[in-house]
């Protein structure tokens, strides 16, 4: 039987409860899960690459076949380099689904031996967006149900609520 590798990428600014919930049953699918934080010069981030790849390190760190990498470029050409054959990505809504879907028809337009397998979160993490975290903690509002305790503090932190 093959090892398939599934990449998760995204911005994860901060990784939220949301996000690990994918990962966490992304690992029961797939033997390895590649948690591809994007370098994302394209977005003003609150938190620096580093930190970003640390909470997530931190929030993840007793998933032993989940490894947390940086990417910079096309995810598909990161994938394939790491011998990916899935991309997992996150549906929570119908508005997710329509650039998602449309996002997937084009990753396998480029390479076309890369699945792209949609998983919807837990009901109790459907609303949560990392864009809504930030807002909230910077407006100076409980946050500790949306994400784990260590991004938390790094959050507040970095805020100035702590």
């Amino acid at each position: 039987m093959a090892h398939v590798v599934a990449v998760y990428p995204g911005t994860f600014d901060p990784i939220t409860l949301g996000h690990e919930d994918l990962v966490r049953r992304a690992a029961q699918l797939f033997d390895r899960v590649i948690v591809a934080v994007a370098i994302a010069h394209h977005k003003k981030t609150l938190f620096s690459l580093d930190e970003r790849m640390d909470m997530a390190r931190e929030a993840l760190s007793d998933c032993p076949q989940v490894r947390v990498e940086p990417f910079e470029g096309l995810v598909t050409e990161f994938t394939a380099a790491r011998g990916g054959t899935a991309m997992v990505r996150g549906l929570r809504s119908g508005t997710d689904f329509d650039y998602e879907f449309q996002l997937a028809g084009m990753n396998r337009a480029l390479v076309p031996q890369i699945e792209t397998v949609f998983l919807t979160p837990s009901s109790q993490y459907q609303f949560i967006s990392s864009t809504l975290v930030r807002e909230i903690a910077m407006l100076g509002g409980d946050v500790a149900q949306f994400v784990s305790p260590t991004v938390l503090q790094r959050l507040l932190a970095k805020v100035g609520k702590s």
